[in-house]
């Protein structure tokens, strides 16, 4: 059988997923609904994958701002460019690039909707 995780993550408007595109240089592949209104989105970094959509009154789980993932980069110097890029877009610093005791080097910031967005070089174990 094969198995793969794709997040699903709450938005509060389409400014937010543009928001994504800009600061953390994330592919937009669908987008569904009208406006603000996203019924559907699928948007991929490298080969990791994320589902989007705005709240909708039957929604069970966590309202926007809620979230928070881990992406892995391949190397220590794409954590920095991830970093500037973010910030520059206007995404909020939450831990800036440092390397970790761990291994790998790693930074943390926070989208428009408070969603925490980690980026770091360490892969793990499996």
């Amino acid at each position: 059988m094969t198995a793969y995780v794709i997040p699903t993550i709450r938005v509060s408007s389409r400014a937010v997923l543009e928001h994504w595109v800009e600061a953390f240089g994330i592919e937009l592949q669908v987008v569904h609904g009208e406006g603000d209104v996203v019924e559907h989105a699928q948007l991929r970094l490298g080969d990791g994958r994320l589902m989007s959509g705005t709240s909708r009154e039957e929604d069970v789980g966590k309202p926007p701002g809620s979230a928070a993932m881990y992406w892995v980069l391949d190397r220590d110097p794409d954590v920095d460019t991830v970093y500037e890029r973010a910030v520059a877009a206007g995404a909020t610093s939450v831990r800036a690039p440092e390397d970790q005791g761990y291994g790998g080097r790693g930074c943390t910031l926070a989208d428009r909707d408070g969603n925490l967005w980690s980026f770091g070089s360490y892969k793990p174990a499996g």
